[in-house]
């Protein structure tokens, strides 16, 4: 498996394939995780077209089992980020 882009390595394609400087490049990396973080946190979602969804979804409280001792624990609802994936991307991977 490939090691994933690190952030310098995102903004440097970012800024060759968008023609422009890696500070730009860098600003519009910045917003687009800070629109996503808002709206998510806020309970929305939100669709990168080609990519896939990103929302927030609710768990309800449940029983869990702590490995090292096997002791059952009640663990509070929380939420969790979810993503799923879109159907261009999953037939570019796997065609």
């Amino acid at each position: 498996m490939a090691k994933p882009l690190t952030k310098t390595q995102l903004v440097a394609a970012l800024a060759e394939e968008l023609g422009s400087d890696k500070k730009s490049a860098t600003a519009a990396l910045d917003a687009v995780a800070s629109v996503i973080t808002r709206e998510v946190s806020g309970g929305g979602a939100v669709t990168i077209p080609g990519v896939g969804k990103i929302y927030c979804r609710e768990r309800p409280e449940r029983m869990v089992r702590n490995p090292a001792t096997g002791e059952q624990i009640r663990k509070d609802a929380d939420k969790v980020v979810k993503m799923t994936i879109a159907k261009a991307l999953k037939d570019s991977v796997n065609g």
